[in-house]
């Protein structure tokens, strides 16, 4: 099987080639290894590398074949690929989605068919809809076009390892792949292992989207009782029969990596190519960066397979790149509820990392237990952490744990006296936000903060503040008027249901 593949990529180029010109093969500098590369699919026809499949299968379909049309089931890219091949080779395409699928990657699917295909939405999963597509075919007898367990797809996706050869740029010391159902995988292995028989090939999954290591583990497909979708593109509960044969053969070793571990590859993957890819998109190259210890002097290649990202995940991925990069971390102190407290601890603690967030509400007269994110090297952050233990400041690392993820800041407004809120606008920029509290403690306390940084140049705070007496409140607004600084009173409206 692994020679007919090797065929069906040889047969794929005279095919493909007539749609669109190879994709660039783009050398990226990294203080790790000695040259990386990266294949940028994301410059293809559908923004991924899904239509090399899908317009190879099709074009290989009889002329009866043709005349009746064809079914497929997609997350996303798969669907625009045939969407386009469809178009391209004038044959009718039932498409089957899930209903969650982004309304971007809907629109695409009709703006690459256009009159060419129809949409199905059905199923809360690429599962769900591959099944109904599946059933439908088969009580039509009609072509189901399969995102990856079929040879002639495979064919088609190989031409991405035809390209990375072509380049000239070999041989590579070792390629990082992808992994969902394995079709782009196992034939690019499969072209790149024929021309470099020393390369090592690495899959890589998401944490809970492994469902091609537990095939090679079982020796058959398995299917996991749950997958993540946030790499939608390879939310895969099941290998292929086809593919998993393949990738058993072809990869060397398979590797997890997570949601945090991706949204860090994305942020390389953008600070060196000026390109967001979809989370699916940079799994390889979040493998490439989870193994970078191993790569000293040698020659990389990862597949940037896809640029299809729905622009609602970008915050999320902007917030957890940090954590998955391991330069973003969050701690929970305890310290005494006393008046200048939380500016102490930062004055303890801000010497050489940067705060990124704090939530913080009074819940105790007497205990106050802040949570603030820093952002600092690896090396850094150990030694903070060593810092804090050396002076017995009691903390816990609450990083991605539920409350702090979700930002639930518990307060109790029954214990603040004579309270103020205000949003405070400040520049973004180291010290800042400690230059204005050590201006502001004239005979007051916090009782409520709530900041991130969203990397705009300016910081915004949500900041409460108590007070022993009215005298002391009033004397406190008359400072801050004329303190320069830039602050909006919380309306009344808004104050009325925070307390």
């Amino acid at each position: 099987m692994r020679e007919q593949l090797f065929q069906e990529i040889l047969m794929a180029r005279q095919r493909v080639y007539a749609v669109a010109p190879p994709t660039p093969l783009e050398e990226i500098s990294l203080p790790f290894a000695d040259r990386v590369f990266i294949k940028r699919e994301d410059l293809s026809p559908i923004h991924a590398y899904k239509w090399r499949g899908a317009y190879n299968r099709m074009a290989l379909l009889t002329e009866k074949e043709r005349a009746r049309g064809v079914v497929c089931a997609s997350a996303g890219n798969h669907a625009q690929g045939v969407a386009l091949a469809a178009a391209k080779l004038g044959i009718q395409a039932r498409v089957y989605m899930p209903v969650s699928t982004p309304l971007m990657k809907r629109n695409e699917v009709l703006r690459h068919g256009g009159r060419h295909v129809e949409i199905i939405l059905i199923g809360d999963s690429y599962s769900d809809a591959a099944q109904a597509a599946l059933d439908y075919a088969e009580s039509e007898q009609l072509p189901f076009v399969h995102p990856y367990d079929d040879l002639a797809t495979m064919g088609g996706q190989g031409t991405i390892g035809d390209e990375i050869v072509m380049s000239g740029q070999g041989p590579f010391d070792v390629a990082y792949l992808q992994i969902g159902g394995g079709g782009m995988a196992a034939a690019v292995a499969c072209w790149l292992r024929a021309y470099y028989p020393d390369i090592r090939i690495v899959g890589v999954e998401g944490v809970q989207q492994a469902s091609m290591a537990a095939a090679v583990k079982a020796g058959k497909p398995v299917t996991l009782d749950y997958v993540d979708v946030f790499c939608d593109g390879t939310a895969v509960k099941k290998a292929g029969t086809l593919t998993h044969a393949l990738c058993a053969v072809l990869i060397d070793e398979f590797i997890t990596v997570t949601n945090e571990e991706v949204s860090a590859a994305i942020e390389v993957l953008w600070n060196k190519c000026r390109c967001i890819p979809e989370p699916s998109g940079a799994m390889g190259m979040a493998g490439l960066l989870k193994q970078q210890d191993q790569l000293s002097g040698k020659k990389a290649v990862t597949i940037l397979c896809g640029a299809n990202v729905d622009f609602d995940q970008l915050g999320w991925i902007a917030q957890h790149a940090g954590i998955g990069a391991a330069r973003r971390r969050y701690y929970r102190f305890e310290m005494p509820e006393i008046p200048g407290g939380l500016l102490h601890l930062l004055d303890n603690i801000l010497e050489t990392v940067n705060i990124i967030e704090v939530q913080y509400g009074k819940v105790d007269d007497r205990t106050a237990v802040p949570v603030i994110g820093f952002e600092a090297t690896p090396a850094t952050l150990q030694a903070l952490d060593e810092r804090l233990t050396e002076q017995k400041i009691p903390h816990l690392d609450v990083t991605s744990k539920a409350d702090v993820e979700f930002r639930i800041i518990n307060y109790e407004p029954h214990l603040f006296r004579h309270p103020y809120f205000i949003i405070l606008e400040f520049p973004e920029r180291a010290g800042a936000l400690r230059e204005f509290l050590q201006a502001a403690q004239t005979r007051n306390s916090i009782c409520y903060f709530n900041y991130t940084y969203s990397g705009e140049q300016v910081g915004r705070a949500l900041i409460g503040f108590e007070f022993e007496t009215e005298a002391f409140h009033l004397e406190f607004r008359e400072h801050l008027a004329q303190s320069g600084s830039v602050y909006h009173e919380v309306e009344q409206s808004a104050l009325e249901r925070m307390l």
